[in-house]
C-alpha cells in the first residue's frame, strides 16, 4: 500500500507560518490590529449602527446644536458625545467620518501602488535610459511634498469648478491628488528589489524559456517583492488618511456636508474656545488613534520582514 502525499492547504500553511508565530506572540501588534479590525468594522457597519444620519437633514435640529456630551451638565442621553455646530450628533459623524476616512485612505494608496509598481518593475527590469529617466520622474516628483501639491491642485480645481462642482467630486479629486503624490515611494522601494531579483537564476531561466518582459516582470519578479510593498502600504494608508484630514481642515478637501475625520476637525476648531471643545476633541482623539495603530501594525511589520532587525 502505498503512502500519497497531499500538499497542505493555505490556510493549513498559513497556521504553521512564522509570520502569525511572530504575530500571536506580540502583544503590541495583536493589539494595535485588534483596535484598526475595530475601527473598519464600525465604519463599514455606519449606516446601520450610527444613532442617526448626519446626511439626513429631516433628522437634524438646529436646536439640538453645540449640546454637549451626556455625562455633563446640559446633555441629552441620546447624544452620548454631544453634538456640533449643525446639531448632528458627534458620534454619528465620526462612524461616517471613519467611513470616508478610510475610503479615502485605502483607495488613495491603491493608485500609488498601481503606478508605483509599474514604474519601479521597468524601472529595475530595464535598466539603462529606462531606469534614469523614470528615477528622475520620482527624484522631481518627491522634490514636492505632498501637501504642497495636493493645496495647489485642490486650490485650483475649486476656483476654475465652483464648490457645488468640487463637492461633487471631491472624494476622487482627495484620491487622485494623494496617490499621484506619493507613487514615488512605491516606485523606489520596488526597484530595489527588482535589481536584486532580477539576477538570480530563475529569472534567467525564464528568459532562456522565451517568456517576454511583462510575464517575467508580473508573474515572476513581482510575487517575490510583495513584502516590501505590503509594508509600505501599511505606512501609506496612515499618510494618506492624514493628508485627506489635512486637507479637509484647511478648507481644501471635503464639504462640510460629508464629514470626514478631517472636516470635523475644521467644523470644530472655531468652537473650542468658546467652550465646545467636544466638536474637535472626540474626532480628533479618534484620528490619532487610528493613525497610531495603523503606524505601530507597519512598523512590526517591516521588522518582522526583516530578521536582522526583530528580536521576537
Amino acid at each position: 500500500m502505498s503512502n500519497t502525499y497531499v500538499a497542505p492547504s493555505r490556510w493549513e500553511r498559513f497556521k504553521k507560518s512564522d509570520f502569525l508565530y511572530y504575530f500571536l506572540h506580540d502583544k503590541v501588534a495583536m493589539f494595535s490590529f485588534a483596535i484598526f479590525l475595530v475601527f473598519v468594522v464600525l465604519a463599514l457597519l455606519a449606516p446601520w449602527i450610527s444613532p442617526t444620519n448626519p446626511y439626513d437633514l429631516t433628522s437634524i435640529d438646529i436646536m439640538d446644536s453645540e449640546l454637549p456630551p451626556s455625562w455633563m451638565s446640559g446633555g441629552e442621553a441620546h447624544f452620548l458625545l454631544g453634538t456640533d455646530d449643525q446639531g448632528r450628533d458627534i458620534l454619528s459623524t465620526m462612524l461616517y467620518g471613519s467611513r470616508l476616512s478610510l475610503t479615502i485612505g485605502f483607495l488613495a494608496v491603491a493608485v500609488q501602488l498601481c503606478i508605483g509598481v509599474f514604474v519601479g518593475l521597468c524601472s529595475g527590469y530595464f535598466g539603462g535610459r529606462v531606469d534614469s529617466f523614470l528615477m528622475r520622474v520620482a527624484d522631481v516628483q518627491l522634490s514636492f511634498s505632498t501637501m504642497m501639491v495636493a493645496i495647489i491642485v485642490s486650490a485650483i480645481f475649486k476656483a476654475s469648478f465652483g464648490d457645488e462642482l468640487y463637492s461633487e467630486y471631491a472624494v476622487t479629486m482627495l484620491v487622485l491628488i494623494i496617490g499621484f503624490a506619493e507613487w514615488p515611494q512605491y516606485a523606489r522601494t520596488i526597484r530595489a528589489s527588482v535589481l536584486a531579483e532580477k539576477k538570480k537564476e530563475y529569472v534567467e531561466a525564464a528568459k532562456v524559456m522565451g517568456f517576454r518582459a511583462p510575464r517575467i516582470m508580473f508573474r515572476h519578479i513581482l510575487p517575490n517583492c510583495l513584502s516590501p510593498i505590503l509594508v509600505i502600504s501599511t505606512v501609506q494608508v496612515a499618510n494618506a488618511i492624514m493628508s485627506e484630514a489635512a486637507l479637509s481642515f484647511l478648507g481644501l478637501g471635503l464639504p462640510v456636508d460629508q464629514p470626514s475625520l478631517g472636516s470635523l476637525i475644521n467644523i470644530g476648531f472655531s468652537y473650542i474656545f468658546s467652550g465646545s471643545w467636544w466638536i474637535t476633541a472626540f474626532p480628533g482623539i479618534l484620528l490619532v488613534v487610528l493613525v497610531l495603530v495603523i503606524n505601530l501594525l507597519g512598523d512590526w511589520l517591516r521588522d518582522v520582514f526583516n530578521p536582522k532587525l526583530y528580536k521576537g
